[in-house]
């Protein structure tokens, strides 16, 4: 079944890095400079520049890599990135339409949700697992360590106050991997085109996430 698949790639990857670019040519860089640090799973947000095209150029460019999106809003902007090559969905919300819909065509989806209802709603409608955001809203780790005993069932991915300090935490707490954007991609890397100091960066994430974990 393919929710078994995703949920055991989260498991041996733990971290997502999330990509927010006003230029194609930028998006390609990040993805490939997070790539060169060993992270495997890349969201493209679906409010970055071209973000059909450029789905499908990180398919084509990195094999080795599962390509995804997310802020996705609308039926048709699900359609559009499934078509694209998408082969995960992110969305602020939960919306029954969109989750039933990637439901149907075998895609993972991943809604945002916040309180203890609307993550179990998303997960009762057919939710892969469910986006906790922003999690620093309700405390951050501590938030996450209190949902484990009514909804330890539910695999949980936090976002929205995920740093590369407390990514290891997060996944100690409970969650079954983390979204990281801003923390991977810092503007003064990203306006010197400092792309091994990213690669460096998603380097550190991956080992740090994974020693604490052994």
């Amino acid at each position: 079944m393919f929710n078994d698949s995703w949920l055991k790639l989260l498991q041996q990857n733990r971290a997502i890095a999330v990509i927010r670019a006003n230029k194609i040519e930028l998006g390609c860089q990040m993805a490939k400079a997070v790539a060169a640090g060993g992270m495997q799973l890349i969201e493209v947000t679906w409010n970055s520049d071209r973000p059909a095209e450029l789905i499908s150029q990180l398919r084509r460019e990195l094999p080795a890599c599962t390509i995804g999106t997310g802020t996705i809003l609308t039926l048709e902007q699900l359609q559009q990135a499934i078509a694209s090559g998408a082969q995960f969905l992110f969305t602020p919300h939960v919306d029954s339409v969109l989750i039933q819909a990637a439901v149907a065509r075998g895609i993972p989806i991943v809604p945002g949700a916040l309180s203890p209802t609307e993550i179990v709603t998303a997960w009762m409608v057919g939710a892969s697992c469910v986006k906790v955001f922003p999690v620093q809203a309700l405390g951050g780790v501590s938030y996450i360590k209190s949902l484990q005993a009514p909804l330890g069932n539910i695999p949980l991915i936090p976002t929205g106050g995920v740093s590369l300090e407390n990514a290891k935490e997060f996944i100690a707490a409970g969650a079954i991997a983390v979204g990281l954007s801003g923390q991977l991609f810092p503007k003064s890397f990203i306006e010197a085109e400092n792309w091994e100091a990213i690669a460096q960066l998603a380097k550190t994430l991956m080992l740090d996430v994974f020693e604490r974990e052994s």
